[in-house]
């Protein structure tokens, strides 16, 4: 069916039936069927149309007025975009929706990709579904080739399910649908400034004029920044580089009748009667991509340098900054032109004399120099007295005052993220693991041991920061040591990482002892395989470890002090599942190959379990299906169920004779860390407390000041809205869109890679 034989519509108004109809949904019908319904009835009030949202070629009955008409074009656009309510804003949004039709391979774009705005080029437009799709259009995307230093930041080369769409090298392309794309080079039809109350030319005075202004019995000028009504009375905000004190880099506001169009004819920014002449001065170090500050008339305000260069009717050198907060006036247009892209009211252009460095940086430049000199002040004090110090793990009540904030965690360098996030989800809160800190090595690793307790655990638990030499200096004794050439400069996986640390170095006893066939075999992490038969959507992580050792036949030969998960996935960047529900007790009970289980029907003590039954949809969809010998009977006495083989259990002496063991005590593992990644990049997250909102996010390279010369900037911060999401029940965690989730719940529940879980009874045996 060819696309421009059919006549297109969009929801605009939910419809009285059917009601599962949602807004933003696009429909269509043939050409000729649209023309005839016309021509034989003039009222015409419903139509039958199909969705393109569904799968299946069913025809609803629709009220006509519900509906609004769209070509061909407009509807392939915005079928690319999800979900159905996002479109319906976008339809709305004339403007994005033309600009998009006017994009071409070829053309220079900004595209949006986990949250950064990257340059580019337009190598591909058109469809990404399966070609056999029963519907006329499937949805329009946009192939851009990464350019310049954003090379290596996206997600393709350019294939798409085994469909080459355009050719670039591995990470250097991106499929995105045009609400995220932006052309460089602004058309006609680009967004223009969002100015929500003010955007009439009030007497001709629109942001982005010079203006000059009376004030304290002088003159001035500056540039119009935003014009509001304030009771009544039009006030201008003018961006300044002095305001009515005399400060540089200020921002006025002034009723409109006190200002006028134009500037001083001797081109002095400001001539104060009573005030000396200012000495310009620009500072060399800010260039573009710098981080400033700039004086806006509630304070500082920072934002990053995305252009420098002369506006037009304006001789001085301007900036065009992206603000941190939505004090700005546009989303990087200046009078109708396009200078760069930002979200919108985020954008401000001011001259670069009015931008100073970020004096925030400057502070964190001083206290990582302070922590640096009092690192090594405690270092030699350790080396002198050789002694050995235990410290125990943050607690709770300690968490705000110690941990929380920049510069705290384990500082980053040079790729070592997956190791900063998985000490500081190991060591920062939790002593499940201390005893490789203290246990006897060999002379020829003792020194690894020495700094991870000495340089590392130690200062992260008293201080609440290690800094990154002290990573350098450990990754360099494992590298010397010969356990891998490429310590010091490549990234690793986290569990490359503990083995060699764990069995290698420290030789520790392995965290987990597995049953298969009657045969114990050892570990020191778990990696989650499924079958291709499961049915699991919206898993959780006890739902995922049943189901890996159903698949496997295996189970726990005894309960493990601590027990690290890895999460299925294909590789770093391909997950099997959108979102994973962390679990925050693991009961173990019935994974255990020994100890009394309790029947599922009834509770009595089990004697069989069927392997069959496991995903029988009649029972739970989690735990082993164990029986007493009743329940037995009567489960595979049904037609369905005859052929099943129950295995008999393995039952402790003393247990036999107890016919309802209802007080049996459940073994349960609880949740303290989890290691995230996203775009090669480890974070973590600890559960550092009993109540919900107890939770904490670790990035070790959160930001970064200067730049080969510079450093990174650790921050842990706190995330109790993730207590709000484990809340919600999983049918409202399924409708969660990742994009829209609060703060950083979206990197939990989204980009989880290892789940790391204790149990506070063995960790004091081990």
């Amino acid at each position: 069916m060819n696309s421009s034989e059919c006549v297109y519509f969009i929801i605009t108004e939910k419809p009285k039936t059917p009601t599962h109809i949602k807004l933003g949904s696009i429909c269509y019908m043939r050409e000729y069927r649209f023309s005839s319904e016309v021509s034989r009835r003039s009222s015409l009030k419903r139509l039958s149309v199909e969705f393109l949202d569904s799968p299946y070629s069913l025809p609803y009955d629709i009220d006509k007025a519900c509906m609004q008409k769209l070509n061909a074009d407009e509807a392939d656009l915005l079928l690319a975009c999800q979900p159905e309510l996002d479109r319906l804003k976008l339809f709305r949004n004339t403007d994005a929706v033309q600009t998009a039709l006017t994009l071409t391979v070829g053309t220079e774009v900004m595209v949006e990709e986990d949250g950064e705005k990257l340059r580019g080029i337009i190598r591909y437009i058109g469809p990404m579904n399966d070609p056999n799709y029963s519907h006329p259009i499937t949805g329009r995307y946009f192939g851009v080739e990464l350019q310049g230093a954003d090379k290596g930041k996206g997600s393709t080369n350019g294939t798409f399910r085994s469909q080459k769409c355009f050719s670039c090298e591995k990470n250097c392309g991106v499929f995105a649908p045009f609400f995220r794309v932006r052309p460089v080079v602004p058309t006609s039809h680009s967004p223009s400034m969002s100015m929500h109350h003010t955007q009439q030319e009030t007497e001709g005075i629109i942001p982005g004029d010079s203006v000059m202004f009376v004030i304290n019995d002088g003159f001035g000028c500056g540039m119009v920044v935003d014009i509001q009504e304030e009771a009544g009375t039009p006030m201008v905000r003018i961006s300044t580089d002095m305001d009515e004190n005399g400060k540089r880099g200020g921002e006025l506001k002034l009723p409109l009748y006190m200002v006028t169009k134009g500037e001083i004819p001797s081109g002095s920014e400001t001539m104060d009667i009573d005030s000396p002449p200012v000495e310009e001065h620009t500072d060399l170090s800010i260039t573009l991509n710098s981080v400033v500050e700039v004086t806006l008339g509630k304070g500082n305000s920072y934002g990053i340098i995305h252009w420098i260069g002369r506006l037009p009717d304006r001789e001085d050198v301007m900036v065009g900054l992206e603000l941190e907060e939505d004090l700005g006036v546009s989303d990087g247009t200046f009078k109708g032109m396009r200078y760069f892209i930002c979200p919108p009211r985020r954008a401000l252009f001011v001259k670069l004399q009015s931008c100073r460095p970020d004096s925030r940086f400057q502070n964190i430049s001083a206290t990582n120099k302070k922590m640096l000199e009092l690192d090594k002040k405690e270092e030699d004090a350790d080396n002198s007295t050789c002694k050995v110090e235990t410290v125990p793990p943050i607690s709770t009540e300690q968490v705000d005052q110690l941990l929380i904030g920049r510069m705290k965690g384990i500082q980053g360098h040079c790729n070592s993220c997956y190791m900063d996030a998985t000490l500081f989800g190991l060591f920062s809160c939790s002593s499940v693991l201390d005893s490789m800190l203290f246990k006897s090595t060999t002379p020829q690793d003792a020194p690894i041991q020495r700094i991870l307790l000495h340089d590392i655990v130690n200062p992260l638990r008293s201080k609440g920061f290690v800094h990154g030499r002290h990573i350098m200096k450990f990754r360099e004794q494992l590298q010397d040591h010969g356990y891998s050439r490429s310590f010091t400069t490549d990234e690793k996986d986290p569990e490359e990482f503990l083995l060699i640390v764990m069995h290698h170095i420290l030789a520790l006893e392995p965290l987990l002892k597995l049953s298969a066939a009657g045969k114990v075999q050892e570990s020191y992490c778990y990696q989650i395989f499924l079958d291709q038969n499961h049915r699991l959507v919206l898993p959780t992580v006890q739902q995922l470890l049943e189901h890996s050792f159903h698949s496997a036949g295996l189970k726990l030969a005894e309960v493990p002090s601590c027990l690290i998960l890895q999460m299925p996935r294909f590789g770093k960047k391909f997950k099997m599942f959108d979102k994973i529900i962390p679990s925050l007790e693991l009961d173990i009970t019935d994974l255990l190959s020994e100890g009394p289980q309790q029947c599922v029907m009834c509770g009595h003590l089990a004697v069989e379990e069927c392997a069959d039954c496991f995903q029988d949809s009649v029972f739970s969809t989690m735990g082993f299906k164990v029986f007493c010998k009743t329940c037995s009977a009567q489960v595979h006495s049904h037609p369905q169920r005859i052929s099943h083989q129950p295995a008999t259990l393995v039952i402790p002496k003393g247990y036999l004779h107890r016919s309802i063991p209802h007080s049996l005590t459940r073994d349960r593992l609880e949740l303290f860390a989890v290691l995230c990644i996203e775009t090669s990049h480890y974070v973590s997250f600890v559960k550092h407390g009993p109540n919900s909102e107890d939770w904490i996010f670790f990035d070790s390279m959160a930001d970064r000041e200067g730049e080969t010369d510079g450093f990174n900037i650790p921050e842990v911060r706190a995330c109790p809205e993730v207590g709000t999401y484990l809340k919600m029940s999983p049918a409202e965690l399924a409708n969660q869109v990742p994009r829209d989730m609060k703060g950083v719940a979206k990197r939990l529940f989204c980009d989880a890679y290892m789940y790391l879980y204790q149990s506070m009874s063995m960790c004091l045996y081990r």
